[in-house]
Parts: structure tokens; sequence; C-alpha cells
């Protein structure tokens, strides 16, 4: 009876954990950045990831399109994870709401990876860039410290 339980409780923890993770990071389609590659953003491109180069940190996967860069990753992967656990940086800045972004709409800015929804004529990049980045990073980051885990 207790080998059953031990394995109940292990199974319960593992679906507690990926429970605890799904509201943190934006994970369409069970990846990061929608499967793109989030070292090429740094390269300014981009990329769609393959399964081939693929790598789980902190509970969820991301893709690479390249051995090179899913080396990058592992060596230093905080540098590369976007902000806002990849949502839009734009709504958690100006409503503190997660909403799912375009891949293909990012910024580098001072380091970070930032990406946006982008739309049904509403390109929220555009909007960023006209709002003021740094006024809206300010607040995304209040509004982010108060949402991620919900």
């Amino acid at each position: 009876m207790r080998p059953i339980l031990f394995i109940l409780a292990f199974i319960s923890l593992g679906m507690l954990e990926t429970y605890a993770q799904k509201p943190f990071y934006n994970t369409e389609d069970g990846l990061i950045a929608q499967g793109y590659d989030v070292v090429e953003y740094f390269k300014g491109k981009a990329m769609e990831g393959s399964n081939k180069f693929s790598v789980k940190h902190d509970g969820v996967t991301f893709q690479f399109s390249s051995d090179e860069n899913t080396k990058k990753f592992v060596s230093s992967p905080e540098k590369y994870i976007p902000q806002y656990g990849g949502w839009c940086a734009y709504a958690m800045g100006a409503k503190g709401e997660k909403v799912t972004i375009n891949p293909k709409t990012f910024e580098i800015r001072d380091g970070k990876l930032y990406l946006f929804y982008n739309a049904f004529f509403n390109n929220t990049f555009e909007s960023w860039k006209k709002e003021g980045p740094d006024k809206l990073r300010k607040q995304a980051d209040e509004n982010w410290k108060a949402t991620k885990h919900q």
C-alpha cells in the first residue's frame, strides 16, 4: 500500500509543478515564444526552433534553431528568457494583463527580450514605442510582480 501512496504523491507533486509553471510562462503550443528560438532574437532575427534542439528549463520547453544556440541558452538561460514570462510586454505595462504574443514581433532593449501581440490591426510594439518603453517597462515590472503567478 505504501508504494502506491508514494507513487501517487510523486505524480501529484509533478502535476502541481506543471500547474504552477503554466500561469507564469506563456506556453502556447506547450512552448516558450511559440517555439521560436530565444537566442536568435539577440541576433536580430525571429526564427522558429526545432524539436531536434529543445531544452526544458524551469519546467517549460524552449526550442532552438541550432545546436550552437541550444548550448548558448544552457550556459546562461537567464540571459535569454523573455521578460514577463513571454507574455506581451505592452499589455503587461499598460494594463497588467497576460496577453499572448506574435513571436515575430519583438525588441531587445538593454540586453533583455520583450515580445508583443501583433494581430488584427493591433501591433502593440508600435504602441510600446509611441507611449514610451521606459515608462511602460517600469509599470510592467510592477504589474508583473502582482500578476505573474495568477
